[in-house]
């Protein structure tokens, strides 16, 4: 299991990017949101109460932002706007990007103070209200008219609103964002083998670990067990086909009371802290 600490790792005093490998995880939306909200969660459980820090101790950037929304459920849009709210407190930035800013529902979107938007184009009826929608996420500045500048803005170009030293938004102004030194696009294969067969964790990591679930115990049980045969004397039981039926009935009954159980020490040890529950020991 992935440990919080492994992600705020330094390096000769500098800071550690971690890069997650997400190619087969987007392709299930809920399951990407669902870890994304238990990211946070274990983070804003683990982490002590720092305030308002100079400077957060981690940092996250979720790419493909409408990856997470999609077929959300409402519970669980609710709970990342809530987490992502809270979690300030613990000096950790959340950043999601995303080529629209309706790829974001609306109540997560008013929980984010930073906003840096590239230029947008209106061609249809969604891409106007999506100019109007990012054009009124950003606080107004007289001097330019922000709805009508997102769609003039050039390759580099963007409109900047950041908070100031009183976490108050800043007026939006038109800048040129520093490209990056950095690599574009996705790394080879054998590159990324490289980069993983060198790293600190790989020990750690390397090895997958599949644990036996509840389920399938209680299903390898309720197969093991030998079917007893009716004596003679006794009341004929009820057909193989009814055993089997009660059989199967029994198990997903305890499969049942045992997820239950499961279910709370997962939500308590996820959303433990947001709920009210108490630490983990």
């Amino acid at each position: 299991m992935l440990e919080i600490a492994d992600l705020m790792r330094s390096r000769e005093g500098k800071g550690v990017v971690n890069v997650l490998a997400a190619d087969q995880l987007m392709n299930s939306p809920k399951l990407y949101s669902s870890f994304l909200l238990w990211l946070l969660s274990e983070l804003f459980e683990q982490l002590p109460e720092v305030g308002d820090p100079e400077q957060p101790k981690l940092v996250f950037f979720f790419d493909e932002a409408h990856l997470l929304f999609d077929e959300a459920p409402k519970a669980l849009v609710e709970k990342v706007e809530q987490v992502v709210r809270l979690i300030r407190s613990k000096g950790v930035g959340v950043y999601f990007v995303t080529q629209n800013p309706l790829d974001v529902p609306e109540s997560v979107l008013g929980q984010l103070g930073n906003r840096v938007q590239h230029a947008l184009r209106a061609f249809t009826p969604r891409d106007q209200k999506a100019v109007k929608t990012a054009a009124d996420t950003l606080r107004p500045n007289p001097k330019l008219k922000a709805e009508q500048v997102i769609t003039e803005l050039g390759v580099g170009e963007a409109l900047v609103s950041l908070l100031d030293e009183k976490g108050r938004p800043t007026m939006v102004e038109r800048a040129f964002i520093v490209p990056p030194a950095s690599q574009v696009g996705p790394i080879g294969a054998e590159e990324r083998a490289q980069m993983m067969r060198s790293s600190a964790l790989l020990a750690k990591y390397e090895k997958t670990v599949d644990r036996e679930s509840a389920y399938e115990n209680l299903t390898t049980r309720a197969e093991d067990k030998p079917v007893v045969q009716p004596k003679p004397a006794e009341k004929p039981a009820a057909p193989a086909r009814q055993t089997q039926t009660i059989l199967d009935a029994a198990t997903k009954s305890a499969v049942r009371a045992i997820g239950s159980e499961l279910g709370r020490q997962i939500i308590r040890g996820v959303l433990g802290s947001i709920l009210g529950s108490g630490r983990r020991r």
